[in-house]
């Protein structure tokens, strides 16, 4: 596996936010991962992006553990990959530009440290990346249009677009359709494939159940900080080896396995 975590546990104080989970992704696979609210789908996104360290097991990069790598090496590591938030956050300055950043900044960073780098992403490599992403996203014609006037959806495909146009093996999205319209949401799911095709591993953490039959490769069900069972979106959806998972995607709102706390009336999560 290109990214992987593997025996991760991470709490806050008393609270267990994830216990022992092993996952990993390749490049060129779409993985999502799906469960109830507050299962620790986000936190997880986190520590395989290196934003937060686990309390125990490792993040491994090519089986590398990468927090017994320096701050520069991690750092060059984490420039492998680029995370997609549910909110997206974009600059006063036209679609292009704002697609353009992660590019500026990560030539910067190259340059900064150009003696040990061989190979430089020039400006011309550069305004192609940018190129290739607004057109993967649907924004090829607001390219010179201020982002903050667009729509929701509109700026969640940006904000796609700017972390593909950085060429990265790994692709973390968190709850990147949730507040889409079904067009927007295609585009983005349009996108991710397109991604995928160019080899690199995208891991999308999602309610949508429907979403992750659609795009997946493999569906990952968190419940309770554990990582329940993987498998294929056959698996998972029509022939779940574990009670919880089967719970789960018929609609029940699960609390614990005591099926005296399970909800009268079944509510989607």
């Amino acid at each position: 596996m290109t990214l992987t975590a593997k025996g991760v546990s991470i709490g806050y104080g008393d609270e267990r936010v994830l216990e022992d989970v092993t996952i990993g992704v390749e490049t060129g696979e779409i993985l999502t991962l799906v469960g109830p609210s507050g299962t620790g789908k986000t936190t997880l996104l986190r520590l395989l992006s290196m934003f937060q360290r686990p309390d125990s097991g490792t993040v491994a990069w090519k089986d590398t553990d990468v927090w017994e790598l320096s701050a520069e090496e991690r750092l060059g590591v984490r420039r492998q990959s680029s995370m997609v938030f549910q909110e997206p956050s974009l600059f006063n300055a036209p679609v292009y530009e704002n697609v353009m950043y992660g590019q500026r900044v990560r030539k910067s960073w190259r340059e900064r440290i150009r003696e040990r780098v061989v190979g430089f992403i020039d400006d011309e490599s550069m305004s192609d990346s940018v190129q290739t992403a607004l057109e993967t996203v649907g924004m090829i014609d607001k390219d010179g249009q201020n982002a903050l006037s667009l729509s929701g959806g509109e700026a969640q495909r940006v904000a796609f677009g700017r972390a593909l146009a950085v060429n990265p093996e790994i692709m973390l999205l968190d709850e990147p359709s949730s507040n889409l319209d079904p067009r927007n949401t295609a585009v983005l799911e349009d996108a991710m494939f397109r991604a995928k095709e160019r080899g690199v591993g995208v891991i999308v953490a999602t309610h949508d159940m429907n979403q992750a039959r659609r795009i997946s490769d493999r569906v990952g069900f968190i419940y309770d900080g554990e990582l329940v069972e993987t498998g294929p979106p056959a698996q998972i959806f029509d022939d779940p080896t574990d009670r919880r998972t089967k719970r789960f995607v018929e609609g029940e709102l699960l609390y614990d396995m005591d099926d005296s706390q399970t909800p009268s009336t079944p509510a989607l999560e």
